[in-house]
C-alpha cells in the first residue's frame, strides 16, 4: 500500500510539472490530468464524433496535442495510432494564454501567435504533455512532429480512420486542408469544426470569414462553414459521401436572429468501396 501511495505521488508530480494541460487523461494509479477540458467534457466529445469500430486498424490524428483521441482510439484496439502535430506542440501554452488574455482585456488584436516570443518549435514546448501521459500509459501511439499542411503526404502514407478535430477553422485554406485530409484518408476521416448558422442561407453552401481576431478573441480562427459548405466541400476533396453526425439544431435553424449563430458540427467523410479495398493503413 505505501508503495502504491509513494508511485501514485511520483506520478501526480510529473503530472504537476507540465505548466498546461489541454486534455484530461487517465494516466493509471487513480491520476487524471488537469486539463482545461473536463473529463466529462472529453467523453461526451468522444461519443459525439462517433468513432467508428477501430480494432485492426489504422488511426491518424491530426493536431492531436495532448492525445486524448489517440489514446482513445488505441484502447478501442486500433493497431497503428500517431499524432502529427506541431503548431500546438511548438508554443509556450502558459505564456500565450496570458498575452491572449491581455489582449482581450485590453481590447487589442494579438499577433500570430507564431510571430511572438511564446514560439518554440524547437524545443517543442506544447509537447510535454503528450511525452508524460504516453510514458504513463505506457503507449505506443506515435508522434510525427510536423505540419500537416506541408508535410510529405507520400511519406505520411494512407491510414484507415483520419480524426481531424478542431482544426479546419484554424486553416486559412479549408479546401486545401480538406483536400490534403483526403489524400491521406483509406477508409473515413472525422472532421469537427466550429461552424455558423447564416439566417436566409441555411441552403446556401456559405463560409464565414474572420480576417482577424473576431471569433473568441483568438487570430488562430479563419473560418466557419454552414453545414451546407462542409458537406460539399468534401466530394471536390476527395470523400464519395458525407456523413451529418451533429448539425445545426432546430432552434438554429428556425431562430429570428439576424446574426450568424455558432455551434460545432461534426461530419464524416467516407470514401467508396473501391478506394477502402485493401487499405493497409501503413506509411
Amino acid at each position: 500500500m505505501l508503495r502504491g501511495r509513494r508511485q501514485r505521488k511520483e506520478i501526480e508530480s510529473r503530472i504537476a510539472a507540465v505548466p498546461f494541460w489541454w486534455h484530461s487523461i487517465d494516466v493509471g494509479h487513480g491520476v487524471t490530468t488537469p486539463g482545461v477540458k473536463t473529463p466529462e467534457e472529453l467523453r461526451r466529445e468522444l461519443t459525439g464524433i462517433d468513432l467508428p469500430d477501430v480494432r485492426g486498424k489504422s488511426v491518424l490524428d491530426i493536431g492531436g496535442w495532448d492525445g486524448f483521441f489517440a489514446f482513445a482510439a488505441e484502447a478501442a484496439g486500433a493497431s497503428r495510432v500517431a499524432i502529427i502535430d506541431h503548431y500546438m506542440w511548438s508554443l509556450d501554452l502558459p505564456g500565450m494564454v496570458a498575452y491572449w488574455e491581455r489582449c482581450r482585456a485590453e481590447g487589442v488584436e494579438p499577433r500570430p501567435y507564431h510571430e511572438t516570443e511564446y514560439w518554440h518549435p524547437e524545443a517543442l514546448p506544447g509537447k510535454a504533455g503528450f511525452d508524460i501521459a504516453r510514458e504513463l500509459r505506457g503507449s505506443r501511439v506515435e508522434a510525427i512532429v510536423d505540419d500537416f499542411m506541408t508535410t510529405d503526404l507520400a511519406a505520411l502514407g494512407h491510414w484507415d480512420i483520419v480524426l481531424y478535430l478542431g482544426v479546419l477553422y484554424h486553416q486559412e485554406n479549408p479546401m486545401l486542408a480538406l483536400r490534403r485530409v483526403g489524400e491521406v484518408t483509406a477508409e473515413r476521416a472525422i472532421i469537427e469544426t466550429e461552424a455558423a448558422v447564416i439566417p436566409g442561407y441555411e441552403h446556401q453552401a456559405l463560409w464565414r470569414f474572420f480576417p482577424g481576431a473576431e471569433l473568441n478573441g483568438d487570430v488562430s480562427n479563419w473560418w466557419a462553414p454552414n453545414i451546407a459548405a462542409l458537406v460539399g466541400a468534401l466530394r471536390p476533396a476527395g470523400f464519395a459521401t458525407a456523413e451529418v453526425k451533429r448539425g445545426p439544431s432546430r432552434e438554429q435553424v428556425d431562430s429570428t436572429e439576424r446574426d450568424p449563430l455558432h455551434y460545432r458540427a461534426i461530419v464524416h467523410g467516407v470514401k467508396s468501396a473501391a478506394g477502402t479495398a485493401g487499405a493497409t493503413g501503413s506509411a
